[in-house]
């Protein structure tokens, strides 16, 4: 009898957790196929309004892109970069140089805002000579993007190269090039936003490396920086006649390292080895020449940066959330990993991994603009 109980009560629970199990799996199974249904058109809706280019976005847009100096193949290429997106965009770009005055580029930030441009860019400049303009453009509604500057404002994106993984990057090759020890020529100017960051890096590496000495250091920013440089380093080697005076030259700026490395070729030193920072077309064929001393440099891709400010500044007007700082990954080229034959910037990406891959600021309507712009 008892076991004719258990088997009673056994029976009547299997009976109970199959019907659970079955209503269970009704219950799961028929929310699941509305929910792949919702999710399908979900996704359908969200790609289509993607694709739509923005109401704002319908007509051309008014860039003022505005910039502390404009000095080297560096900067050219920037511009290049910056012109390139807008153009594709089927926008208008008016490029303003304030030839290393600041209060001539807050005069501009001014100017722009009377003009009503729906975008500004700034490169380089500093916040105690901006901020007040800035602030202004930014309640008219202006979408404000700036690169390696040190400004703090609500609603504005401040891009950067990240200056200090730039100078770590260049300093620990030059540091492991000479084992640890040696004597270098250090080139810097201070004013200006990256330049600090890079120099408290170069204030941390000479902690590390103690046995590296600094024996010189020197930098001028002028209109004609590379020819002023030369000068000075020509100077410098004729101070330090000898070899194994001076073992390496860290140059925080590529204008300083194109200087350099030229007094360095005049004086037949090339056991004198530069290590750089940034890069553009014409730093990259003076270190590929044969026996060149300007061995490292560490860089992003200048047009690169020029189109993503650009991108950051159409996003912003087409009312798309923005990060308020963004750091493009920078790469360290070295003579050694580079082919014989000379190469273009566009072709370095066949030799550096990741080089000119940056899909920051990308939005899908973009490329709806841009074959409508074709049309």
């Amino acid at each position: 009898m008892k076991s004719l109980k258990k088997l009673f009560i056994s029976a009547a629970l299997f009976s109970l957790l199959l019907s659970g199990c079955t209503n269970e799996q009704d219950a799961v199974s028929q929310p699941k196929t509305e929910q792949a249904t919702a999710q399908k058109t979900e996704t359908k809706s969200v790609t289509t309004e993607n694709l739509e280019i923005p109401e704002k976005l319908k007509k051309p847009i008014k860039i003022a892109a505005i910039m502390q100096m404009s000095i080297g193949t560096f900067s050219s290429q920037y511009i290049s970069g910056v012109k390139e997106q807008v153009e594709k965009f089927g926008g208008e770009v008016q490029i303003y140089n304030a030839d290393n005055d600041l209060s001539k580029m807050a005069s501009y930030v001014e100017t722009a805002i009377t003009q009503n441009v729906d975008a500004i860019l700034l490169d380089h400049g500093r916040a105690d000579a901006l901020q007040g303009p800035i602030e202004k453009a930014v309640a008219k509604g202006i979408a404000v993007v700036a690169f390696d500057n040190d400004l703090n404002v609500p609603g504005i994106t401040v891009i950067d190269q990240d200056d200090y993984s730039l100078a770590w990057k260049t300093l620990k090759t030059l540091a492991e090039d000479l084992n640890g020890e040696g004597e270098i020529v250090t080139i810097w100017v201070g004013g200006f936003t990256p330049m600090e960051r890079r120099h408290v890096i170069y204030d941390a590496f000479k902690k590390r490396y103690p046995n590296i000495k600094e024996v010189a250091k020197f930098g001028t920013a002028s209109a004609n920086t590379a020819l002023d440089t030369q000068s000075q380093m020509e100077a410098i080697l004729k101070k330090y006649p000898n070899k194994g005076d001076i073992d390496a030259v860290f140059a925080t700026w590529d204008e300083f390292a194109k200087g350099a490395v030229r007094a360095i070729q005049q004086a037949g030193r090339n056991e004198i080895k530069v290590y750089g920072i940034d890069l553009s077309d014409e730093d990259l064929q003076m270190i590929q020449q044969n026996n060149s001393p300007w061995v490292a440099t560490t860089a992003t891709d200048p047009a690169e940066v020029g189109r993503v400010q650009v991108r950051f500044a159409y996003q912003k007007i087409a009312g798309e959330k923005t990060p308020n700082i963004y750091s493009l990954e920078p790469h360290l080229v070295k003579k050694s990993d580079l082919p014989n034959e000379q190469i273009s910037m566009k072709q370095l990406g066949e030799y550096i991994e990741g080089w000119g891959k940056s899909n920051v600021a990308v939005s899908p309507w973009m490329k709806a603009l841009e074959e409508q712009v074709k049309k």
